[in-house]
């Protein structure tokens, strides 16, 4: 897996998704100690990108009235990415509604969480749902389910 080349097709994500705000836009070495959040413009949701030297992980998360995890996404693993070394532009973008929450490395999106629905999708759908989280059975990310769930936002 590489993540130096910029996938265009994301590259006007906002343009493309105009009621999707980029709240987060930073910098990063995969393999490297790094850790990003952001919360929703609208509630007491939050997502949190984590790399811990061995894997990249994306979270959704309840802010409060305690911090707690309601579902984790697995982005990467650090040995299969082949351009490692250099750096990556990572962004953090939510829906209008503050409800949709989606990660972006180099212009293409590798997850999305619908806290809406209590849905995680990844472009592998990996992990496996559980508990409260458990109500989609099919969590690989397409182009197609990106549009739909984007297009859908308000309903």
């Amino acid at each position: 897996m590489t993540f130096s080349a910029v996938n265009t097709d994301f590259a006007n994500y906002p343009k493309k998704y105009p009621r999707v705000l980029i709240d987060l836009e930073e910098i990063f070495i995969v393999g490297h100690d790094t850790f990003f959040d952001s919360i929703s413009p609208t509630s007491t949701f939050g997502v949190t990108f984590e790399d811990d030297l061995t894997t990249g992980y994306f979270y959704a998360v309840e802010t409060k009235p305690d911090l707690q995890i309601l579902d984790a996404l697995h982005v990467y693993n650090v040995v299969d990415i082949i351009d490692k070394d250099k750096p990556c532009k990572i962004q953090i973008a939510w829906s209008e509604n503050g409800l949709i929450a989606s990660l972006l490395i180099n212009d293409y999106c590798h997850a999305i969480f619908d806290f809406k629905t209590k849905a995680g999708y990844r472009r592998n759908g990996f992990p496996a749902n559980n508990g409260e989280w458990a109500k989609v059975n099919d969590r690989v990310l397409t182009e197609d389910l990106i549009n739909k769930i984007f297009n859908n936002e308000n309903s």
